[in-house]
C-alpha cells in the first residue's frame, strides 16, 4: 500500500514538473511598438491574418488527389504579376490537406508534373490512364485545379476637405485678431479619404484521374477593399492606409472553394 502511495505521488509530481506545451511568442522590437499608430495598424493586421477554417468533413478521410496549377485569367496587370498558377496550387494543397485529402504534392511529381496537367488540361484520357500507372500516382482518384476568372477594380470612391479657401475668407471677412486666428486654423485643416473596391473570382474543377472526366466545378467570388485616408491641423498630421492584400484575398478564396469540396463532395 505503501508503495502504490509513493508511485502515485511520484507521478503526480513528474506530471506537474513538466512544461506546458505553449505556441510560440516573439516580441516586438518596433520603436514604436504600443503607441495609439501601432496599436491602429495591428489591430488591421489581425483581421487580415490567416485563419484556420473548421471544415465540417475534416473528421472524414476524402479521395487521394494531385493539384495541378490552373490558370490565371485576368487581364489585370497587378494581379497576373504577382501570381502564377503555381502560387494558387500551393494554397490548394495547404487548405485541402486541412480539410483531411491525402494529397500528393506536385513537388513529389518532378517531370511528370507538366505531363499529368497537359492531360487533364486537354481532357485526354488515354494519356491521363498513362501517367497514372506510374509510382504513387496509382492511388490518385481525384485531380483538382484552381482558375482564376477575374480580378478588377470595380469602384473607387474619394473624398477631402481643404480649408485653405474658408480660413482666408474668414480672416478677410472677420477684421479682428481673434478671426485671423481662426482663418488660420481652418486654413490649416486638410483631409482626405479614397477607398477602393475590388471583385476577385475563382472557379474550382474536379476530374476524375482516370478518365479526365469533370466530377464537379464550382465558382466562388470574394470582394476585396483597401483605403486610406489622411488629416492634417496646424502641421500635425495623422494618416492610415490598409485593407487585404491580393495574398490573402486568393488564400481566402481558395479557402473558400475548399470548403465547398469538403462539405458537398467529399
Amino acid at each position: 500500500m505503501l508503495n502504490k502511495t509513493f508511485l502515485s505521488v511520484a507521478a503526480a509530481l513528474c506530471v506537474a514538473g513538466t512544461p506546458a506545451l505553449a505556441q510560440p511568442t516573439f516580441g516586438n522590437p518596433s520603436p514604436n511598438a504600443g503607441s495609439s499608430t501601432s496599436q491602429q495598424a495591428n489591430a488591421a493586421a489581425d483581421a487580415a491574418a490567416y485563419k484556420e477554417v473548421d471544415y465540417v468533413n475534416k473528421g472524414r478521410r476524402g479521395p487521394a488527389l494531385v493539384v495541378i496549377p490552373g490558370e490565371v485569367k485576368s487581364n489585370n496587370a497587378s494581379f497576373t504579376q504577382k501570381f502564377g498558377p503555381n502560387n494558387i496550387a500551393d494554397f490548394g494543397e495547404l487548405e485541402l490537406s486541412q480539410a483531411n485529402f491525402p494529397v500528393l504534392e506536385r513537388s513529389n511529381l518532378g517531370n511528370l508534373l507538366q505531363e499529368v496537367s497537359l492531360a487533364y488540361n486537354l481532357g485526354d484520357a488515354q494519356a491521363a490512364r498513362k501517367t497514372m500507372q506510374m509510382g504513387k500516382l496509382k492511388t490518385t482518384q481525384w485531380v483538382v485545379k484552381f482558375d482564376i476568372l477575374k480580378a478588377e477594380q470595380i469602384a473607387e470612391n474619394k473624398k477631402g476637405f481643404d480649408g485653405r479657401a474658408i480660413g482666408g475668407l474668414m480672416g478677410m471677412l472677420g477684421g479682428s485678431t481673434g478671426s485671423y486666428a481662426a482663418g488660420h486654423v481652418v486654413g490649416s485643416v486638410q483631409t482626405q479619404e479614397a477607398t477602393g473596391v475590388w471583385l476577385i473570382g475563382m472557379r474550382y474543377k474536379i476530374m476524375d484521374a482516370n478518365t479526365t472526366e469533370q466530377v464537379a466545378q464550382g465558382y466562388k467570388e470574394l470582394k476585396m477593399e483597401v483605403g486610406a485616408q489622411a488629416t492634417s491641423v496646424m502641421g500635425v498630421s495623422q494618416g492610415a492606409k490598409g485593407g487585404v492584400g491580393l495574398d490573402t484575398m486568393v488564400q481566402r478564396l481558395v479557402q473558400t472553394a475548399v470548403w465547398d469540396i469538403d462539405s458537398k463532395y467529399k
